[in-house]
Parts: C-alpha cells; structure tokens; sequence
C-alpha cells in the first residue's frame, strides 16, 4: 500500500482567487458614505411625515 493510498481524496480544491462580485478590493466598509446617505434621504422624510402625521391627528382628537 502506498502513502498516496492512505490519504482521502480531494474532492473539492479551493479556488485560487476569490469570485468576482463587483465589489471594490476594500469590501463594503468602503461604502458607509453612501450608506449614510441613503438612510438620510429615506429618514429624513419619513420623519417628517411622521411628525406631521402625530401633530394633525392630536389637532383632530382635541379639537
């Protein structure tokens, strides 16, 4: 019997280089900017007619 024998075989080999994904080399951290940005123009409305919602309905239960 052979050492090459004895050893399990490898099915499955890890890729070289990592798969492509469109990403920069830094990864999402480089980002966090834009994700700023996108909470703020969503949020920023939001909380608007958020506040304009509450201050119409107290205006129309107390009178």
């Amino acid at each position: 019997m052979s050492t090459s024998d004895s050893s399990p075989p490898d099915s499955s080999p890890l890729p070289s280089s990592p798969p492509e994904s469109g990403l920069p080399a830094g990864g999402p951290s480089d980002r966090r900017g834009l994700i700023v940005l996108s909470w703020a123009w969503v949020g920023a409305p939001l909380a608007y007619g958020l506040y304009e919602l509450v201050r119409k309905a107290t205006q129309l239960f107390t009178g």
